[in-house]
């Protein structure tokens, strides 16, 4: 073992000695209002496609450029703020994301034209992007190995923030919405390049849409207060033992140890005292260099600097089983967050159009928005029980879990009563919930400590960078507008997503056995 690891060891053996305290839980809320931010803005954007296109009168070929923009920020901002927490530490990228969103979020009700909305919305994305990364590797730096179960319960968050931002939006767009709306026979058209005197969706007579807008961004500049103002955040300790700073190290476990009523039983002289051994490396030998190299960044130039950073990124490839690992991951992202990018922008859409086809009004189908997605919260806490269970594991938990979402999307093409469509409606995000909260718990575990934030940051990016794509080769499937009713190729939408996300079946069944079903997180 190297120095770092044994120090690392140190570090594991003293939090899990502290056990779960106070200090941890605040970190564990703070963080998972990061995972309540990424679908709460995710799920916005699918609730006010419609009433937005109604004012700015784009057609459905467009569309889906809502969702492309906030990828484009979101691929952006995972690869910017993961990559930034293992150069810069964790702590200033968990408070800038909160921050940079809040603001453009706040900016973004206030829009007055398409293309406004669409360069503040990739702005939006670019600081909520970097949540999922940076709040996963906090938790599982902090936690006791024994409750790390608790990284895939930060998945919890995800259906709150959808739940919550569909009542707001059941308060507000069924209300403020211009009528007839855009669900209704001969909805209001469009006031830009309207003759004078013609009646059209002006905004004074569509607000619903801003002060959901408005609301969010209120409630992202909130967690950002929680975060930076109310809660004393300190630097992770395995990210300052990297880095060389024993001594921060220890504060850290001593402000938390104070925190949480206990006495710290890790001290800086027993950190010291391992410079003085001669470590042999065994079976890691190719890893020494970078897992050794906090001390070395810690009074390194620039040209070292970029020479170790490139090393960090060699890492994900050393050796054949971690090369099959990463990019096995990285495939994983970019169909799961392809198919969910797809479904969770379009469908709210879909059922909307087919339930005010079945004379069904716009807050009927926005109250439905609120009851089926609650069972995503159900679909997390069985994911994370299923996975415990040596049998299944998180590799068939996330296996079954994406075969049934994707075999949901394509059912939901085919029925034809408002209940079997809400039904599935609900089971779809059931499945897709389940699938996420391990997904995104199991990763981080998967990699070492100096690369965790950057390997979560990275299969974000290629996730976030095909979320990019799905949306346009979805609105170039719903722009093929057949028949008088002008809804679009919806069922061409459905098997996009509900196919790319059977993809996902195939390549976790080919993840490593052993590393899929390892208990404790690595270094």
């Amino acid at each position: 073992m190297t120095i770092y690891e044994i120090k690392c060891a140190l570090v594991d053996r003293e939090i899990d000695r502290q056990g779960m305290g106070y200090y941890q839980w605040c970190i564990w809320w703070l963080c998972g209002f990061g995972y309540l931010l990424d679908l709460l803005w995710a799920q916005a954007f699918g609730l006010v496609l419609s009433p937005l296109q109604q004012e700015f009168g784009f057609g459905n070929d467009a569309g889906g450029t809502i969702s492309t923009s906030f990828n484009a920020g979101l691929t952006a901002g995972a690869f910017f703020w993961g990559s930034l927490s293992d150069i810069i530490g964790r702590r200033w990228a968990f408070n800038l994301t909160c921050l940079f969103s809040s603001v453009f979020g706040l900016c973004l009700g206030a829009s007055d034209n398409y293309n406004t909305f669409l360069i503040l919305t990739a702005f939006i994305g670019f600081g909520v992007g970097g949540n999922i990364p940076i709040d996963t590797t906090i938790v599982l730096e902090f936690i006791p190995q024994k409750n790390r179960f608790l990284l895939t319960s930060l998945s919890l968050f995800q259906p709150f923030g959808v739940i919550i931002c569909s009542i707001i939006a059941l308060g507000f767009i069924p209300t403020f919405s211009c009528s007839p709306n855009f669900s209704e026979v001969d909805p209001l058209p469009t006031c830009n390049g309207a003759e004078a005197g013609t009646p059209c969706c002006a905004r004074e007579d569509n607000k619903g849409w801003r002060y959901l807008l408005f609301t969010l961004g209120a409630i992202t500049l909130f967690i950002f207060v929680l975060r930076f103002f109310i809660f004393d955040f300190r630097e992770t300790p395995k990210y300052l033992l990297h880095r060389g700073q024993d001594a921060e190290a220890i504060e850290t476990l001593r402000h938390m140890a104070e925190k949480n009523g206990k006495e710290c039983g890790l001290t800086l002289e027993a950190l010291e005292s391992l410079k003085t051994r001669q470590c042999s490396i065994s079976s890691d030998q190719s890893l020494a260099p970078v897992l050794a190299g906090g001390l070395k960044q810690h009074h390194a130039s620039k040209t070292e600097m970029a020479r170790l950073a490139v090393s960090r990124y060699k890492l994900l490839f050393d050796g054949p089983l971690m090369a099959r690992l990463t990019l096995l991951v990285w495939l994983t992202y970019i169909m799961d967050y392809s198919a969910f990018t797809v479904a969770g922008f379009y469908l709210p859409r879909i059922l909307a159009l087919k339930n005010g086809a079945a004379s069904a009004s716009l807050k009927e189908t926005y109250a439905a928005y609120v009851y089926t997605y609650a069972p995503g919260v159900i679909g997390i806490l069985l994911g994370s029980w299923m996975y415990r269970i040596r049998s299944i594991g998180r590799k068939y938990t996330m296996i079954l879990s994406a075969a049934f979402m994707g075999i949901s999307i394509f059912l939901f093409s085919i029925v034809d009563t408002r209940a079997k469509r809400e039904g599935l409606f609900a089971t779809e995000y059931f499945f897709q919930s389940m699938f996420n909260a391990v997904l995104y718990g199991w990763t981080p575990e998967s990699f070492p400590a100096p690369v965790r934030g950057t390997a979560c940051g990275i299969a974000g990016f290629w996730g976030r960078l095909f979320g990019i794509l799905s949306p346009l080769i979805a609105q170039h499937l719903y722009g093929r507008t057949s028949g008088s009713s002008g809804q679009g190729d919806a069922n061409s939408v459905m098997y996009l997503a509900g196919g790319v996300m059977l993809g996902c079946v195939v390549s976790t069944a080919l993840l490593p056995f052993k590393v899929t079903q390892t208990m404790a997180g690595r270094l």
